[in-house]
């Protein structure tokens, strides 16, 4: 199961309870960073694209691999980095060859990568990577639209269509949504409802639409 601390925001005194999100190995097993229970939370300050990633090693096939940094915003505007524990220290007798499976940094970066492109495609030319990261991944954003890519092993849930709709309607964006693991029935209905593309990250680098809003939106462009 994933871990679960509580945390407290240095600057509201608000509390929260923070689940660490599961990521997919290579091996196809869910990786889940390791929270260190005793940690207090601390304000994200300056941002360097080397310390957004934390070293995890798979219990299943003992490959270790870099995932984001687990982080949690907070209502009043406070990003908290979540403290990480060492990494686990059971590893299997018997592992893959490391040329034989891809970094868990490079599936990430992969997936970012088709998202930016798909947008591109769609005419959204100025998308970027936004400073807010969300527990179920990267948020990408540009010129009135706003992008969640969620790169776990857990397909996406109604709760997350929701909080990418409401920030999106906050900032007057229209939003999309890319997932490694696909969706819950209930979150397709969600995003129908609201009107929510969704698209899926499939092996092929190009992302699939697997909603109607999503088929839609390919066939007319942004």
């Amino acid at each position: 199961m994933p871990e679960s601390v509580p945390v407290r925001c240095p600057a509201c005194r608000r509390s929260h309870r923070y689940t660490a999100p599961s990521y997919p190995c290579a091996c196809g097993a869910p990786v889940t960073p390791p929270l260190d229970l005793d940690g207090v939370a601390s304000p994200v300050g300056h941002r360097a694209w080397d310390e957004e990633w934390v070293a995890v090693r798979c219990g299943r096939c003992g490959l270790r691999g870099e995932w984001p940094r687990p982080e949690l915003g907070c209502p009043c505007g406070t990003v908290l980095l979540i403290p990480v524990a060492g990494p686990r220290a059971s590893v299997p007798a018997v592992r893959p060859e490391a040329s034989a499976v891809r970094s868990a940094r490079d599936a990430v970066r992969d997936a970012v990568t088709a998202a930016v492109l798909h947008l591109r495609r769609l005419g959204h030319e100025d998308v970027r990577r936004t400073d807010r990261r969300s527990p179920s991944g990267v948020e990408l954003a540009g010129r009135g639209v706003l992008a969640q890519v969620d790169p776990s092993a857990r397909p996406a849930t109604p709760r997350d269509v929701e909080c990418l709709w409401l920030t999106a309607m906050t900032e007057s964006a229209v939003c999309l949504y890319f997932t490694v693991a696909g969706y819950t029935e209930e979150a397709r209905a969600r995003a129908d409802a609201l009107d929510v593309p969704l698209f899926l990250l499939g092996p092929t680098g190009t992302p699939q639409p697997v909603n109607g809003p999503a088929e839609a939106l390919d066939a007319d462009g942004a």
